[in-house]
């Protein structure tokens, strides 16, 4: 599942990988993969978000706000059943931005 283009946290430093395989082993959504002896990011916008590559890279390769933008409403939607995202001002012409 692709999310918005181009808002993703995401951040990853390739000269910090060591190839570990720990995030492409933990991520959800497949935006990693082994190229030759290091990770590569495979779709920035298939991130969702959620930290798991981070928290599991112990070499401090990959950054992302885990719980933050739109992907984080998503979820949260999902798992609550309001649809809102919470960026809408009361205006009803920009009810549902997300």
């Amino acid at each position: 599942m692709r999310y918005l283009s181009n808002v993703s946290t995401l951040e990853y430093d390739h000269s910090k990988c060591t190839g570990c395989r720990m995030c492409t082993q933990v991520c959800p959504h497949g935006v990693f993969e082994m190229e030759g002896k290091k990770a590569r990011i495979t779709d920035r916008d298939l991130c969702m978000e959620c930290g798991a590559c981070m928290k599991n890279c112990a070499f401090g390769a990959i950054i992302v706000q885990s719980g933050v933008g739109c992907a984080a409403a998503l979820i949260k939607g999902m798992v609550t059943g309001d649809a809102s995202c919470g960026c809408s001002d009361g205006d009803d012409k920009t009810s549902g931005c997300c």
